[in-house]
């Protein structure tokens, strides 16, 4: 059931009445029946990746949670009996022995979304087919990279102690298929999204409305913005495309990619705020940043939140790391010690590109970008000099629209690795940017065949004017809906019909069209 879908539409309707009908001690039980109801519209046959993923998480956890329970009244009940060093001794075998179980229940899941994920490339999909498993050959089951990482990323919390084990079965279920962010994220929290997840909560117009604006501006992000401009994409990917013709599509496609993006996420962030129910944000205006670092922080914050926890930090403290950084200290001076971050980075972005995908393109993609964020690392004390010889640089508007434009135009570059499988075909085209000057085909009627008509162009025109109007208001002054809310209602109402009209008539659908699943979808 995808989300541009109509009968999405009625179904979160149906879910958001009913949830404030029933009493409130049953709320969260709609979310859960509606979820596995939403999740079922995918296909009876994921049903059992789903199930094992909250099975083995939950008595995962929940064992750990008991040993950990154990651990605490053991070590109170003996505080005066035991030295340190037996305290210590004894809550290091209870960590191992919870560590056998964490690497177990990581090892069953991570196993799982590897078969999926290979079952979509050569030469594992070949040997599937004509097997018991050759319907994982059409596609992943939904949300399994969400889901799979959001329960990881619990059972791995418990581990630590900075998360409690959930008692119930049904509740952890809930938070493993919360069926807003089942497919496209964000990638929360236990301890962020429980919170206001299976609290009560009496309706509230306001958190309704404010619900139903950030839907309604990620269907005009979607539909008008993002799908518009998909056509051309296709077009401009042909092999004749080289040179401008390239710049061109990494600017459509950073158009496309960011109403794709970014508009998911409002849709799911908006249907869950409908029922008072937060989730992190995910993207905070990622076209203002001025470095690569930034950038990071501000695009799919919720992934890299995941990586950075999960394994940059964990791999950068180790042991093993401790030791390389030891040596290097001796044997490379500066450079040396910082080499438990380098093999950190390179270890976090290659999960993340295999994360999106077991193709060359998207390990090239990860490693594009670890090589940029290292470099931009190993430079700043240089540009440090450089701004403390130029005091009052970085506060000048146009050096921070050229910081802004840099960034913008190399994360393009490295971006449009997403569109070529063939990673040498990606490198073929980036290379002809710096050879091939092709200016021409801007103004010589190639614009008017790449799919688009004038009204595209300047319906995409108006709504990226409107898009970067809106972000940044939201930039320098915080929330636009909290700003709208404050005017005069005859104000605030005109403003919501008109980019409802916007939708309904701009979108880019109608009789026979099929509104396409949002990117993220694939992942």
């Amino acid at each position: 059931m995808a989300f541009t879908s109509f009968s999405f539409l009625l179904f979160a309707a149906v879910v958001i009445t009913a949830y404030y009908l029933v009493p409130k001690r049953f709320q969260w039980w709609v979310l859960l029946i509606a979820s596995y109801a939403f999740y079922l519209t995918a296909g009876v046959k994921y049903l059992f990746f789903i199930l094992l993923t909250t099975l083995t998480t939950f008595f995962t956890a929940r064992h750990m949670g008991g040993v950990l329970a154990k651990q605490d009244a053991y070590l109170a009940e003996h505080k005066k009996d035991l030295s340190r060093e037996e305290k210590k001794e004894y809550k290091a075998t209870v960590k191992a022995a919870n560590r056998k179980w964490m690497i177990a229940c990581l090892l069953v899941n991570f196993g799982l979304l590897a078969i999926c994920k290979a079952a979509l490339v050569e030469p594992f999909r070949a040997l599937m087919n004509g097997t018991g498993l050759s319907f994982l050959t059409l596609g992943l089951p939904m949300g399994i990279s969400f889901y799979m990482f959001q329960s990881m990323g619990y059972v791995v919390d418990v581990y630590r102690g900075t998360c409690k084990a959930e008692q119930s079965f049904f509740k952890l279920a809930l938070f493993v298929s919360f069926f807003p962010q089942l497919v496209q994220g964000p990638i929360s929290k236990f301890t962020q999204l429980a919170p206001t997840l299976y609290a009560p909560k009496d309706f509230d117009g306001k958190t309704v409305t404010f619900g139903l604006q950030r839907m309604l501006w990620g269907y005009f992000k979607k539909l008008v913005v993002a799908d518009r401009i998909a056509v051309a994409i296709g077009t401009l990917k042909g092999a004749e495309f080289t040179g401008v013709g390239f710049l061109l599509l990494s600017l459509f496609y950073a158009v496309q990619i960011y109403g794709d993006f970014t508009g998911g996420i409002d849709v799911t962030i908006g249907l869950a705020e409908t029922m008072g129910i937060k989730l992190p944000e995910n993207f905070i205006r990622p076209y203002f940043s001025k470095n690569i670092a930034e950038y990071w922080r501000r695009w799919h914050i919720s992934l890299g939140a995941w990586m950075k926890d999960y394994i940059f930090y964990p791999i950068s403290v180790s042991g093993p790391m401790r030791d390389l950084s030891k040596w290097g200290r001796a044997k490379l001076g500066n450079f040396g010690k910082r080499l438990p971050v380098y093999v950190a980075s390179i270890a976090t972005w290659f999960t993340t590109g295999i994360w999106h995908g077991l193709n060359a393109n998207f390990i090239v993609w990860g490693m594009l970008n670890c090589f940029f964020v290292v470099l931009s690392e190993e430079f700043a004390p240089l540009f440090e000099k450089f701004h403390a010889k130029h005091p009052g640089l970085k506060e000048k508007t146009g050096y921070g629209i050229f910081e802004m434009t840099r960034m913008f135009w190399l994360m393009n570059l490295i971006r449009a690795c997403d569109l070529f499988p063939d990673v040498g075909e990606y490198f073929r085209r980036v290379g002809s940017v710096f050879t091939t000057f092709n200016w021409h085909i801007l103004f010589d009627g190639t614009m008017m065949q790449l799919g688009l008509t004038g009204l595209d162009y300047a319906v995409l025109g108006v709504s990226i004017l409107v898009l970067f109007s809106v972000s940044l208001f939201q930039e320098k002054h915080g929330s636009f809906r909290e700003a709208l809310a404050k005017k005069p209602a005859a104000l605030r109402y005109a403003l919501v019909f008109t980019m409802f009209l916007v939708v309904i008539l701009m979108g880019s659908y109608g009789i026979g069209y099929d509104a396409s699943n949002f990117i993220y979808n694939q992942f």
